[in-house]
């Protein structure tokens, strides 16, 4: 009877590390704070100082400011993002300093009305306190790529899909956004 108790007692504690390391995997595919692997993949991120200031990344299933956004271009056209893409200034997507990656996120020129859905897949901006960094293709879309910066507002409406290629303006599809709840502190919900 000992001998059956002890192993049942085994058979406990390695279906528990199991589901622990399953767990942990879960998670770790909305985020991770590791080094990532090659290629596209989902950042959080743990939070860095640029610039004497401070970021906090942090998963968000709800998110909406309004700020300053600027865009960049040329200069990192063809370099990695922070999630592992690779940058296309042609693309409508940004980078964000905080957000879950990739998101997908609604951003709306306040000075003139128009409006995008973009893919944030990198950080930043860190400059000055801004709030979102847009693509050239975005900015030129909403209508400041002349002027450089503009006051925005931007709403979080969820995860991007890794196996989505970025937009580019006038193709005929949308980003899809994968809804995310968090019902408990231990619990993802995808």
């Amino acid at each position: 009877m000992a001998g059956r108790q002890e192993g049942v007692s085994r058979l406990q504690a390695g279906l528990g590390a199991w589901l622990s390391g399953a767990l942990v995997l879960a998670l770790a595919a909305c985020g991770s704070s590791g080094p990532p692997g090659p290629g596209p993949h989902f950042k959080i991120g743990q939070p860095y100082k640029i610039n004497g200031q401070w970021y906090h990344p942090a998963f968000v299933t709800e998110y909406e400011a309004i700020g300053i956004a600027s865009w960049y271009g040329e200069s990192y056209h063809g370099r990695a993002t922070a999630n592992g893409e690779i940058y296309d200034m042609y693309a409508l997507t940004a980078a964000h300093p905080t957000l879950q990656l990739p998101s997908v996120v609604e951003v709306l020129n306040l000075e003139n009305g128009r409006s995008l859905i973009l893919r944030v897949n990198d950080r930043g901006p860190f400059v000055h306190d801004r709030l979102i960094d847009l693509s050239y293709a975005a900015a030129r879309e909403l209508g400041f790529e002349h002027q450089g910066l503009a006051r925005v507002q931007v709403r979080y409406l969820g995860l991007a899909r890794l196996d989505e290629a970025p937009i580019k303006p006038g193709e005929g599809r949308e980003y899809a956004a994968l809804r995310c709840e968090l019902p408990a502190p231990e619990r993802l919900v995808c």
